[in-house]
C-alpha cells in the first residue's frame, strides 16, 4: 500500500503501474513528476499556501487539480504530511476502462494520445477544479514495472531536477519515452 505521507519523490515511482479511476474512466499511470514544496522552485507551493494551491497542503492521498494555461486541468496527488505542500503530477497513462468516455472527452482518435501529457490525462479523467481535496481512487499495481527517472519537462524553474519518473518506451509517455540521456 502506498504511503502518501512520504515525500513526493518517494511516492512518485510507486505510482507507476497503478490505476487511477475518476468520473467513469480508469488510467494506468505511466509517467509522473514529483514536486517538493518549499524546497522546489517549480512547485506551486514553493512560496507557501494560497487559495489556489490550498489542496496541496491538505491531507495526503487527496487530489489537487489546477488550471494550466486557463484550459487544461492537471491532476496531482498530494504527498507528504499535511501542511507540507508536496505532490505528484500525473503526466501520462493508458486508458483501461471508460475508453469511449475518454475518446468523447478528448476528441481524438489516437488511443495512445488519450492520456499522454498532463492536460490530456486530466481531460480524459474528466477532472475539474471542484475535484480538489477529493480522496484519490487508486488501485495499486500487482508488481513494480521497470522505470527510469530524469529531468522534468515543460517547466521553467528547477528543470534539471531528476524528478520525472516514467515507464521506458511506453507509447503513452509524453516527451522523451526511452531512457534519459547521460
Amino acid at each position: 500500500m502506498i504511503d502518501f505521507s512520504r515525500t513526493a519523490d518517494v511516492v512518485a515511482p510507486q505510482l507507476l503501474g497503478c490505476v487511477i479511476t475518476h468520473a467513469g474512466v480508469s488510467i494506468r499511470l505511466t509517467e509522473v513528476e514529483a514536486y517538493l514544496g518549499t524546497d522546489d522552485a517549480a512547485a506551486h507551493t514553493f512560496r507557501g499556501k494560497t487559495p489556489r494551491n490550498a489542496a496541496m497542503f491538505g491531507p495526503p492521498g487527496r487530489l489537487y487539480v489546477y488550471a494550466s494555461y486557463g484550459i487544461h486541468r492537471n491532476v496531482n496527488i498530494v504527498c507528504a504530511p499535511e501542511g507540507v505542500g508536496q505532490g505528484c503530477l500525473l503526466r501520462g497513462g493508458e486508458v483501461l476502462s471508460g475508453i469511449d468516455t475518454a475518446f468523447a472527452r478528448r476528441g481524438t482518435s489516437d488511443f495512445h494520445n488519450l492520456a499522454r501529457g498532463p492536460g490530456n490525462l486530466g481531460k480524459a479523467l474528466g477532472a475539474t477544479l471542484e475535484d480538489n481535496h477529493l480522496p484519490v481512487q487508486l488501485s495499486e499495481r500487482e508488481s513494480a514495472p521497470e522505470w527510469v527517472r530524469g529531468p522534468r519537462i515543460g517547466i521553467s524553474q528547477n528543470q534539471e531536477a531528476a524528478l520525472r519518473f516514467w515507464i521506458p518506451f511506453d507509447k503513452t509517455v509524453s516527451g522523451r519515452r526511452g531512457y534519459p540521456k547521460k
